[in-house]
């Protein structure tokens, strides 16, 4: 294992595009060294830490299905021996799939959704706990979940297992920030609303911002670096008392 680095390190699940590529590249410019997880797209992860390291950073790209305990296993193993620390934790990886009435959904994705987008921020939640919490000789540290604005509206007629799955990493939040709030260890959740990302284009729907953004209060869809700079917020000493919570980057919606 290299000796623990001095920078603080954040690990980004899914951190190869979107939401995830933005809060990597925005971490290494406030100072972090970066670790990220991809599932398929190796080439999009290897730019991602290019950027990190033209930024000054040390980074690390490990794939890694976080529904799959021994490569979240992996992934943490990896870290320990690049990094030798962990000081925040941003579960952003999820899945959408196409948009559908529930009559008409499958079981397996079913099973699939809940696996990616609440039992994988659990398993990885888990692992930091072990290295962040002070009950087992940690420094302390942030979680940050990446919920949705769907938790809050549903999806009807869309995909209302995927809202289902964000309400259960909500209710995660709570109950976990409550566990380890005397450990060091902050847990927080970040809502987007309907923000530019390929995440669309899984949906069946890639110009769905647009279609709908006139619903928005702002009256435009967001831009995956302001969800990144409400996420480095509640990681960063500035949120020093904020955990439990939630910040909505919906643009009013």
């Amino acid at each position: 294992m290299e000796t623990a680095s001095r920078a603080p390190v954040i690990l980004i699940t899914g951190g190869s595009r979107g939401v995830g590529a933005a809060t990597a590249r925005l971490a290494a410019a406030q100072g972090y060294d970066v670790a990220i997880s991809f599932v398929a797209d190796e080439s999009a992860a290897r730019a991602v830490v290019a950027d990190v390291e033209a930024a000054g950073r040390r980074a690390l790209s490990v794939r890694a299905d976080s529904a799959d305990p021994a490569q979240v296993a992996r992934l943490f193993s990896a870290i320990d021996q690049r990094f030798g620390r962990l000081d925040v934790l941003v579960n952003n990886a999820g899945i959408l799939a196409r948009q559908s009435r529930l009559e008409d959904l499958g079981f397996e994705r079913m099973q699939r959704m809940f696996a990616v987008n609440a039992i994988g921020p659990m398993l990885c939640a888990q692992q930091a706990t072990k290295r962040m919490s002070v009950r087992h000789g940690g420094r302390g540290g942030a979680v940050i979940n990446v919920s949705s604005v769907a938790a809050r509206l549903g999806s009807p007629g869309e995909y209302v297992d995927y809202a289902a799955s964000k309400g259960a990493i909500e209710t995660f939040t709570i109950g976990f920030a409550k566990e380890v709030a005397r450990e060091g260890i902050r847990v927080n959740g970040v809502r987007p609303g309907h923000i530019y990302t390929d995440m669309h284009a899984s949906g069946g729907e890639p110009g769905r911002v647009d279609r709908i953004k006139d619903t928005i209060p702002l009256g435009r869809g967001g831009q995956p670096e302001e969800v990144a700079r409400a996420i480095l917020w509640l990681a960063s000493a500035e949120a020093s008392y904020v955990t439990g919570t939630f910040v909505d980057v919906t643009g009013g919606k």
